[in-house]
């Protein structure tokens, strides 16, 4: 009987080993399969993602010329039409339909986040479908109206070297010419529809068109690649002369009619169709819209309404720091007379645009200098310090930033607005140029571009709340890098960021609580040393571009809690240099993408 039992206990001894190297076997060969798929799934997605970077190119001939991919330098974008707006329609719904189709669930590392960046950026894109933004093709703040100019100046990414990229930029033209005619035929649909822009934008807009109607061909900015002929060693006289011929009847015969034809058509038909409102709110399906223009702009489910209460906050958070740097330069009267002396005494605005962009070199190396302390990761391409073009100055912002070219030919570009220098104080300098340039915007776009291990479609994708939002970041270090010592200075970063802060209130009150212009302009006015000009061209600004400047204190913010999580997590181990590369090194994406990422990363320390 004994025996029977041990036999029996051996038995089942045995068996339970079999079991057990059974069950190893099952999992490590569902291991295998599970590794083989994800594996499968990443090699998809890199395939989705190239093919639709691709196929975007050809579809946007323009950008295409922008991120260095030449094939389509003689392209302009298809006219507007229901064909072309159905064929956008179709390759935004089918490569969404592509991705979601894919098991993202067990992706790693970079194939994890092209993923959930891809779908995020392919769901929001299909999501705008649903808004008629066509019939309203520009404004003031952006359009072709104003970017082909500075695409055909011959300062730009359109190359002007070899007779074909002249003849390139001619037929190109054909195209521009075509895409302007049908933009006043989209128009003229969004007058039928009631969606059309306000009058104070229309009004902005035609001096913008007036400019380029010239009597002579020298007089025009697309004259600018003919002046480069007499230093162009590869071409010879005869097609020199050639050319010349060729682009002063393009100019006379192409852009100066088109110009034409959408100025008449912009003064005595769409100006008096023009709306009295502002907000986006008032147009057909505008509170959706405007929803849908916050969560584009800042990624994240956030309200109106918490936006507004979030802006007065920080509003009246950053009039008290303002107040504080009154009392420091014994300043005797109240802030708003501390206000107007800023606005008016002479000591803080530069003489001429040559002292301006002189100040913002010098700065420019001084930056320089102190970026080691919290950086690790530098762009290589460098950037330089230029004046806006005397055409679109009066309507352009006060500083921008044009990215370098991919291929390195081309630095990035620091655009200060010379028009107005009293709108250009002295105090604004430093916060200035972190923000557009080092490390800002600079550092940003240029490392994003240069990453060789991200996939074309997000080196160069945009999120402006990660964008802006870093570039917000940025100034909020001057005081680490051992800028801001002068009271002045330090109040010029305070100026700046009520300005983002005054964005919040004033966005949302425009085009969701149904704030006027004016009411927009007091508030602002009550609220900042801004001069009167400033304060129209931005809240002018927004009206245009309803949810954009919503960007810069929510990335702010999101990137500063981001900061502030990971140095609590990690305690001593947390590195600032390490996390800004980690911000950096992948480029733009949704805020909720960076979240997850860098809660990844801490935990694999």
């Amino acid at each position: 009987m004994r025996l029977s039992i041990v036999a029996a206990s051996v038995a089942l001894l045995l068996a339970g080993c079999h079991s057990s190297q059974n069950t190893q076997s099952t999992l490590a060969n569902a291991a295998a399969v599970s590794q083989t798929k994800a594996e499968s799934d990443a090699q998809k997605v890199i395939e989705l993602v190239e093919r639709y970077f691709a196929e975007s190119l050809v579809i946007n001939p323009l950008s295409a010329t922008f991120v260095g991919v030449m094939d389509y330098n003689d392209k302009f974008s298809a006219p507007i039409s229901n064909e072309s707006l159905a064929e956008v329609a179709a390759f935004e719904r089918r490569y969404l339909a592509e991705a979601q189709a894919i098991d993202g669930s067990k992706l790693t590392g970079q194939d994890r986040l092209n993923y959930e960046i891809f779908v995020y950026a392919r769901q929001q894109a299909v999501d705008g479908l649903a808004f008629p933004s066509h019939l309203i093709p520009f404004n003031q703040m952006w359009g072709v109206q104003n970017f082909y100019p500075m695409l055909g100046s011959g300062g730009s990414a359109q190359p002007f070297h070899t007779e074909q990229d002249y003849i390139n930029f001619i037929k190109r033209t054909d195209g521009f010419a075509a895409y302007m005619d049908s933009a006043i035929a989209a128009m003229r649909e969004g007058m039928q529809k009631g969606i059309v822009l306000p009058k104070s934008l229309i009004v902005k807009v035609l001096p913008q068109l007036q400019a380029h109607i010239v009597s002579q061909p020298q007089d025009s900015v697309f004259y600018g690649p003919v002046n480069l002929l007499a230093d162009n060693a590869q071409l010879s006289e005869e097609q020199k002369a050639r050319l010349k011929a060729d682009y002063e009847h393009m100019i006379m015969q192409v852009i100066v009619p088109v110009y034409q034809r959408t100025y008449d058509f912009m003064l005595n038909e769409y100006l008096p169709a023009g709306r009295d409102s502002v907000g986006l709110a008032a147009l057909p399906d505008g509170k959706a819209w405007y929803e849908h223009m916050i969560a584009v702009n800042t990624t994240l489910p956030l309200t109106a309404e918490e936006i507004h209460q979030y802006g007065l906050a920080e509003v009246a958070r950053i009039r008290s720091e303002m107040d504080k740097v009154r009392e420091t330069v014994g300043f005797k009267g109240n802030l708003a007379a501390f206000f107007e002396y800023l606005k008016t005494d002479p000591q803080f605005f530069f003489s001429s645009e040559q002292a301006l962009i002189q100040a913002y070199e010098q700065v420019k190396a001084d930056i320089n200098r102190r970026l080691p302390a919290l950086f690790e990761v530098f762009p290589k391409a460098d950037y330089e310090v230029k004046a806006v073009e005397a055409y679109r100055a009066a309507s352009s912002a006060g500083a921008s930033y044009q990215q370098p070219a991919p291929d390195g030919s081309r630095p990035g570009i620091f655009y200060i607005n010379t028009h107005d220098l009293k709108s250009q104080p002295r105090y604004l300098v430093e916060t200035l140029s972190i923000h557009e340039a080092a490390p800002g915007h600079h550092f940003q776009i240029a490392i994003q571009q240069e990453v060789e291990a991200l996939p074309d479609f997000r080196k160069y994708e945009f999120y402006t709340v990660f964008a802006e939002g870093w570039a917000l970041y940025a100034e909020s270090l001057g005081k680490e890098l051992g800028l801001f010592t002068d009271p002045y200075m330090w109040y010029g970063r305070l100026s700046d960021e009520q300005l983002r802060a005054m964005r919040l209130v004033v966005d949302t009150g425009l085009h969701a609580k149904g704030w006027t212009r004016e009411q927009a302009i007091a508030f602002m006015r009550d609220n900042s040393s801004m001069g009167d000009a400033d304060i129209e061209a931005e809240v002018e600004r927004y009206i245009a571009i309803p949810g954009q400047a919503l960007s810069y204190k929510v990335g702010q913010r999101a990137i500063r809690q981001l900061r502030e999580k990971l140095a609590t997590r990690l305690g001593g181990r947390f590195d600032v240099r390490k996390f800004h590369t980690q911000v950096l090194i992948d480029g733009a994406m949704p805020m909720p993408v960076l979240e997850a990422k860098l809660l990844r990363w801490a935990d694999s320390l």
